[in-house]
């Protein structure tokens, strides 16, 4: 038997003002598009902004439906939105920012299970990382270099 051990590193910074102006400009994006989501069941809004390496912002929001699992997540709708109308334009960083209407989060959300699958196929379709920051409402922000960080055994085309 082999014991392997997986570590991640992220990086934390205290508040948004910590981050370069660019970042923020970006995250602000990200807030933009959280306030505009439709989230009427779950009143748990999500936004996300994508800079393209042309300097190019395209924004998303989660979209819910009452027949789950018929909505879709901010990540998703933005990542989607980008490869459908830039489709030889490469991802450099997402900026994901989230809200509940039920309560404050302080802690930083990142991409769901699905999303990460999704920034994965991206980050090897384009053969190079994607940077994401995320946050919640108030508080921290947290960046990774690459969607690998959180989704360490990605399930890519080699095992197809």
């Amino acid at each position: 038997m082999e014991q392997i051990d997986i570590t991640s590193t992220l990086q934390v910074y205290d508040n948004l003002e910590e981050l370069s102006e660019d970042i923020q400009d970006l995250m602000k994006k990200a807030v933009e598009a959280r306030d505009n989501a439709y989230a009427p069941y779950s009143n748990f809004k999500v936004g996300a902004a994508i800079l393209l390496e042309d300097n190019q912002i395209v924004t998303g929001n989660n979209q819910e439906n009452a027949a789950y699992p018929s909505g879709l997540c901010a990540e998703r709708v933005a990542i989607f939105h980008a490869s459908a109308m830039y489709p030889d334009k490469k991802m450099i960083t997402i900026a994901l920012a989230a809200r509940s209407e039920n309560k404050i989060l302080r802690i930083p959300t990142p991409p769901c299970g699905a999303c990460r699958q999704v920034i994965a196929e991206y980050e090897i379709k384009q053969d190079q990382p994607i940077a994401i920051y995320f946050m919640a409402e108030k508080g921290k922000v947290i960046k990774v270099d690459s969607i690998k960080t959180l989704l360490p055994l990605v399930f890519d085309p080699s095992y197809l």
